[in-house]
C-alpha cells in the first residue's frame, strides 16, 4: 500500500512538473486530433524603461522616436523586456523585433496617434485580399519570441479611422462624432474625411481598385485604415493580460503564425465599430485562445484563411487552434468562422466559453466563390444567454451583412439554384457540436447549404435552446442529432 502510494505521489509530481515546464502543455492534450504542443516564448534577462530613451508618459508628448530606440537597444542585446510604465505614452506606430516582450505595468496606456500621416502605406492582407494599407499601429514581420503582456491599455484610437452609421449611436453620439469635420454619404453614413469618401468611391470589397501611382494611394490613405495588432509571418508569439481597444479596423490579427497564445486579454470595441472584430486569427497554426475576453463591434472570435483567389493563392488553413473559458459579450458572432476561409479552415476545438447578447452565437459563413474546406471543427460546452439572431447559423449565401441586417433587409437567398462545383466552391463538413445550452434567441438554428455542395456530417448532441423560432434546414445532410430540444417562446 504505501509503495502505490508513493509511486502515485511521484507520478503526481512528475505531471506537476511537465506542467510547471510548460502550463500550456495541457490544452493540446486528449484532443479529437493531433496537435503540437504551444510553449510561450522565453526572453532574455535585460530590460529596459521607454522612459530612459526620453519618451514622456503625458498624453501628448510623441514617443514613436523612443519605441523605436528602445526596441532597437534591446534588439541590439539579444532582447529583452521592454518595460511600460504608468503614464499616457503618445505614439506613433511601434515595431517590435524578435525577442522582445512589450510589458505594460499597472496603469500604462499606449495611445496610437490620430494622424494618418504617421502610418506609412505597405503591402498588406485586409480582409484576406492582397492590397496596401496603413501600417498597423503594433506590428511585427518575420520575428520569433514576441510579447505583449502586463496589465496596461493598448488604444487605437479608431474614432479617428471608422466610418459612422447614424443607428448604431444615440443622438449626442452622432453629434459630437459628425461636428468635426467629414462628409456623409448618405444621411445616416458619415466618413471621417474627403479622402475616406475618394477611397470609398472607388473600392471594391473594402479594397481600392485601380489606384496606381503613390499621390493616388495616398489620397485615399484615411480610408485604408488598417488593423491594430498585426502580427505576420511570426512564430512564438504570447498576448497577454493586456487591454486592447479602439481599433481603427480589425483589433487583432495574426497573419500566416505559428505557436500563438492569447491568454487572459480583453479585446474590446464600441458596438458601433465598423469593421470592428475583436480577434481575427488568420492563417495560423498551432494556437490557444484562453481565458479571454471580447467585446466587439463585429465578431468576437473569428478564424479565416484569406478570400477567393487571393486566399486560394495563399494557400495557407487556419489549424490546430484551441479556444478554451472565452466570453464574448457582444458582436455579430461569439465564435466565427469565415467568410474569408478560401485557405481552408481545420482542426479546431472551442469549449468552456460563453457569449452574452451576440448577434449569432456560433456562426459558419461562407458563399460561392471562395473555395476552402471547413472540416474537423469540435465545439463542447457553450453557454449562451439573450442571442438576437441564431444560436447556430450555417450561411453559405453570405453577403457582408450583419445577421440583424440580413433579416431585416429580407435576404431570401435562392437555395434552390444548382451551379457548377469546382475549386471556387465552399465546402463545410465533419463538425461537432456538443453540450449547448442557449437561453434567449430568435432562432434556435439556420441551416443554408449550397444544392451543388450541401453542408455535410454535423453532429449535434445535448443542444438545449430557448428561441422565439426552432430549427431551418436547407441543402444539409448527415445531419445527426441526438438529445436535441428547442424550447418555442413569445
Amino acid at each position: 500500500m504505501r509503495k502505490t502510494i508513493f509511486t502515485l505521489i511521484i507520478a503526481l509530481v512528475a505531471t506537476c512538473g511537465a506542467f510547471a515546464d510548460n502550463p500550456y502543455k495541457h490544452y493540446t492534450q486528449n484532443l479529437p486530433f493531433s496537435m503540437p504542443e504551444v510553449k510561450a516564448p522565453v526572453f532574455p534577462e535585460s530590460e529596459v524603461n521607454i522612459k530612459d530613451f526620453g519618451a514622456i508618459g503625458n498624453g501628448e508628448t510623441l514617443c514613436t522616436d523612443a519605441f523605436a530606440k528602445a526596441i532597437k537597444s534591446l534588439s541590439e542585446k539579444g532582447g529583452g523586456k521592454l518595460v511600460v510604465p504608468c503614464g499616457v505614452w503618445h505614439t506613433g506606430p511601434i515595431v517590435l523585433k524578435s525577442n522582445i516582450n512589450l510589458h505594460l505595468e499597472k496603469g500604462a496606456i499606449i495611445l496610437f496617434a490620430a494622424d494618418e500621416n504617421l502610418y506609412p502605406l505597405i503591402q498588406s492582407s485586409f480582409e484576406g485580399l492582397d492590397t496596401r494599407r496603413c501600417q498597423a499601429p503594433l506590428s511585427a514581420y518575420g520575428e520569433e519570441n514576441i510579447a505583449v503582456t502586463g496589465e496596461g491599455v493598448i488604444d487605437g484610437n479608431g474614432q479617428y479611422w471608422r466610418p459612422l452609421k447614424k443607428e448604431k449611436v444615440t443622438a449626442n453620439q452622432w453629434k459630437a462624432f459628425t461636428k468635426n469635420g467629414g462628409v456623409f454619404k448618405r444621411d445616416n453614413l458619415w466618413l471621417p474625411s474627403e479622402g475616406y469618401a475618394k477611397g470609398d468611391k472607388v473600392a471594391n470589397m473594402n479594397v481600392p481598385q485601380g489606384l496606381k501611382t503613390e499621390e493616388e494611394w495616398n489620397s485615399v490613405k484615411r480610408f485604408l485604415r488598417p488593423v491594430m495588432v498585426n502580427f505576420v509571418k511570426c512564430k512564438n508569439v504570447l498576448l497577454q493580460g493586456v487591454i486592447f481597444q479602439n481599433s481603427p479596423a480589425w483589433n487583432l490579427h495574426p497573419l500566416m503564425c505559428e505557436n500563438v497564445i492569447i491568454e487572459n486579454v480583453l479585446a474590446r470595441n464600441p458596438s458601433y465599430a465598423q469593421n470592428g472584430d475583436a480577434l481575427d486569427l488568420e492563417s495560423c497554426k498551432n494556437a490557444l485562445i484562453i481565458n479571454s475576453k471580447f467585446d466587439a463591434g463585429d465578431d468576437g472570435i473569428c478564424i479565416k484563411s484569406g478570400k477567393d483567389a487571393d486566399g486560394r493563392r495563399r494557400g495557407m488553413p487556419c489549424e490546430n487552434v484551441v479556444v478554451d473559458g472565452c466570453t464574448v459579450f457582444a458582436g455579430h458572432g461569439g465564435f466565427v468562422v469565415g467568410s474569408e476561409m478560401s485557405g481552408g479552415v481545420r482542426n479546431i476545438m472551442v469549449r468552456n466559453s460563453q457569449f452574452l447578447g451576440t448577434d449569432v452565437g456560433l456562426r459558419f459563413k461562407s458563399k460561392r466563390g471562395r473555395g476552402g474546406i471547413v472540416e474537423n471543427i469540435f465545439i463542447d460546452g457553450i453557454s449562451m444567454n439573450d442571442i438576437k439572431n441564431d444560436a447556430l447559423i450555417f450561411n453559405m449565401y453570405y453577403g457582408g451583412k450583419s445577421v440583424s441586417e440580413a433579416v431585416a433587409d429580407g435576404d431570401k437567398p435562392n437555395t434552390s439554384d444548382i451551379q457548377k462545383v469546382d475549386e471556387t466552391t465552399p465546402i463545410f463538413r465533419n463538425i461537432d457540436i456538443r453540450n449547448v445550452v442557449c437561453n434567449g434567441a430568435g432562432r434556435a438554428m439556420l441551416f443554408n447549404g449550397l444544392p451543388e455542395m450541401p453542408i455535410d456530417g454535423i453532429t449535434l448532441e445535448n443542444i438545449n435552446i430557448i428561441a422565439k423560432k426552432g430549427d431551418e434546414f436547407n441543402n444539409s445532410k448527415n445531419i445527426k442529432k441526438n438529445n436535441v430540444n428547442i424550447k418555442i417562446v413569445e
